[in-house]
């Protein structure tokens, strides 16, 4: 990671008479379209994408806090959602900033090396929900279908490398993307049609060869969406056939109470994911991918603290003791 910010750097102080190629003066910053086709609605977009992004922070670091303080909540469930609520921090907190501030303003631009800095950071914290997701519903598949394994198979230091191996190879994935961005030329328009940096508008822009960067996206498209959406079906297919046979109503209700607050986070997430990237780049449409953009950046982790909070009596109860212990 500190490779790629001193790329971004070095981009930066690159003078503009140096960033030539053939008689064409290279893009050294970009402007993001935002919302700005609607000036009218900016104050009240304003408000609710700060009012989003502050429950999002404060929900998130609450899950973080009363998992961390919390003794009883130290089991691979909420362990994984605390790399989840984590994750939903760096996603928000990458884009919402800049966002805020092209509504607040009429200067809606962006350095090149800040579009490609955020562009890492999205791609890395996207792709490691999506995986979080697959290892959570893992994580139930085992606890609901094999209950007497689950202790040993799902080890502490079993749970550890899962979560180091999704934070790697997701940051991996975010730097050979960004990588490629970075080796194009964008010599020509410079608006992307988005509120903030991402792939397929940025390609749209280059005026070199894209067809590298295509073949990644439709790669990582298949692995980290459809792979990965397989997989869980598959999770849940299981827990699913598992609950229907036991034998007492209790007992039904108990097992899928476990793992409701997930699946209901799942649906939502791949719900808007599918929506806006599962097509290919030539067929991108900016009002699709903005409408995504805002499920998966702003709505998404405001209410994943939410949904887990709500539906599970053991985070209520971690909440409260945090509450009052800092009261005290």
């Amino acid at each position: 990671m500190k490779l790629w910010v001193e790329i971004h750097l070095i981009v930066l102080e690159i003078p503009l008479s140096l960033r030539t190629m053939s008689n064409q003066t290279l893009v050294t910053e970009f402007i993001l379209q935002g919302f700005s086709e609607q000036p009218e609605y900016h104050v009240l977009l304003f408000s609710c994408f700060l009012s989003l992004y502050s429950m999002a922070l404060i929900g998130n670091i609450l899950i973080i806090l009363a998992i961390t303080f919390n003794p009883g909540l130290h089991i691979p469930m909420y362990f994984f959602l605390c790399n989840l609520a984590t994750m939903d921090i760096i996603c928000t907190s990458s884009i919402m900033p800049k966002a805020l501030e092209g509504l607040l303003s009429k200067d809606s631009s962006i350095s090149y090396g800040g579009c490609m800095a955020q562009l890492y950071f999205l791609i890395w914290s996207a792709s490691s929900e999506l995986l979080l997701l697959t290892v959570m519903a893992y994580d139930r598949y085992t606890a609901i279908c094999h209950p007497l394994h689950y202790s040993t198979t799902m080890s502490k230091a079993f749970c550890c490398k899962l979560a180091t191996s999704v934070w790697v190879l997701c940051a991996f994935n975010a730097a050979i993307h960004t990588g490629l961005m970075l080796r194009l030329n964008f010599c020509g328009p410079n608006v992307i049609t988005h509120f903030f940096c991402e792939a397929p508008p940025l390609l749209l822009l280059s005026c070199s060869s894209t067809y590298v960067n295509s073949i990644m996206i439709v790669l990582a498209d298949a692995f980290y969406g459809i792979l990965n959406f397989l997989m869980t079906i598959v999770s849940y297919g299981f827990i699913i056939s598992s609950i229907l046979k036991m034998q007492t109503a209790e007992g039904k209700k108990k097992a899928f109470s476990t793992c409701s607050s997930h699946l209901i986070v799942v649906c939502m997430y791949y719900t808007a994911v599918f929506y806006a990237y599962i097509s290919p780049v030539s067929s991108y449409s900016a009002e699709k991918s903005k409408l995504a953009g805002v499920l998966y950046t702003m709505v998404s982790p405001t209410l994943n603290p939410l949904i887990y909070t709500l539906r599970n009596k053991e985070v209520k109860a971690a909440l409260r003791k945090l509450f009052a212990f800092s009261r005290s």
